[in-house]
């Protein structure tokens, strides 16, 4: 069991910039990948983002080039800044963090989402 905390969420004018965190606690010792989502109404989740090993990246399409995912070395924290936001970037967007306890035993855990508005 993990607990992740998402914050950042909020009503921005297209254009504008948000910085979402998430941050992991409880059992983990260490991260595996963490990611971040996204869900739409009436959409199934997508992946956004996600970071993994050292600082090895992947992004949805239609974020590259705005969104930049990024992770604290100091702790298991993940962090998106997003740029040039789009009507289209409007959802719930979730934080997914996989990674093991103390022991090596696997672990994974999913934030409570935090909703992101862009109006035009």
């Amino acid at each position: 069991q993990v607990h992740v905390v998402e914050s950042g969420g909020g009503l921005v004018q297209a254009g504008g910039s948000l910085r979402l965190s998430c941050a992991a606690s409880g059992s983990i010792f260490s991260y595996n990948a963490m990611s971040w989502y996204r869900q739409a109404p009436g959409q199934q989740r997508e992946l956004v983002a996600s970071i993994a090993g050292e600082s090895s990246t992947d992004y949805a399409e239609s974020v590259k080039g705005r969104f930049t995912i990024s992770r604290d070395n100091a702790k298991i924290a993940v962090y998106l800044q997003m740029g040039s936001l789009k009507p289209e970037d409007t959802g719930v967007y979730y934080c997914h963090v996989d990674g093991t306890t103390a022991g090596g035993s696997p672990v994974e855990g999913w934030g409570q989402g935090t909703q992101v508005t862009v109006s035009s």
